[in-house]
């Protein structure tokens, strides 16, 4: 019965979230359209202006949703955040309420144990991840862990919720995960800020100029990786 509650209860927040989502591209969208021109620029910013307080309220709920539920990539609420309150803001934001979502996730799974990361993960997956003996192992998990955050692509909202049964401190993940996903957030973010105004060129340029020295710097981390533990890492994180 509590396990067909909570699914009932993912089901609803899932459509709201969604219908809210959608709401929000809807109502952008004829601004964001006319970007390219300095008066659709001010338009849109007229009009994240007139939000005031109600943006972040809205842009932090999309956080808590796109976290706890798994609903959408990260990357688009960032670029948006972007595009709404700039680079500076936007990644403080971020960085400040991706960083209050996980730990909140992190002290209930500590408090309720594997039962509350069930509700929300798959529960075969959570179990394989679990018992790898590489996940086990405290004098490896922190440096896994910050590669996994660090890398494009990977579950970090999956890793969040593993992260409350693994052998890591408290301060300890706070730290691996917020520095871990700065880089993705500082280009994500000025990737919007740049999109906001009309220099669509310079948003990829800054993307790409983050992202690929964080990969290079990936791939020569487990160049030098004798145990080759990020790459066995990423095949059970992924299956």
């Amino acid at each position: 019965m509590k396990n067909n509650k909570t699914k009932i209860l993912k089901i609803i927040l899932t459509i709201t979230v969604v219908a809210l989502i959608i709401a929000v591209l809807v109502y952008l969208f004829p601004l964001i359209k006319n970007l390219s021109t300095e008066q659709g620029r001010l338009e849109f910013k007229e009009k994240i202006d007139e939000w005031k307080f109600w943006g972040f309220l809205v842009l932090f709920g999309l956080q808590v949703a796109q976290i706890f539920l798994f609903i959408v990539p990260g990357e688009p609420i960032e670029i948006l955040t972007g595009m709404c309150y700039g680079g500076l803001w936007g990644t403080i934001f971020i960085l400040i309420s991706a960083g209050l979502i996980s730990t909140g996730i992190f002290f209930m799974v500590r408090k309720f144990g594997r039962k509350f990361v069930y509700n929300f993960c798959d529960k075969e997956k959570v179990q394989k991840i679990e018992n790898s003996k590489l996940f086990k192992n405290p004098n490896k998990i922190e440096k896994i862990m910050f590669i996994l955050f660090l890398l494009p692509g990977t579950p970090k909202d999956l890793l969040v919720y593993i992260s409350g049964l693994l052998p890591v401190q408290p301060v300890r993940f706070i730290i691996i995960s917020t520095l871990a996903r700065t880089p993705s957030i500082i280009s994500s973010t000025l990737a919007g800020a740049n999109i906001a105004t009309g220099n669509w060129k310079m948003s990829i340029m800054i993307y790409l100029a983050i992202i690929i020295p964080t990969i290079i710097l990936i791939l020569i981390m487990n160049k030098f990786d004798k145990d080759k533990t990020t790459g066995e890492a990423l095949k059970v994180i992924n299956k």
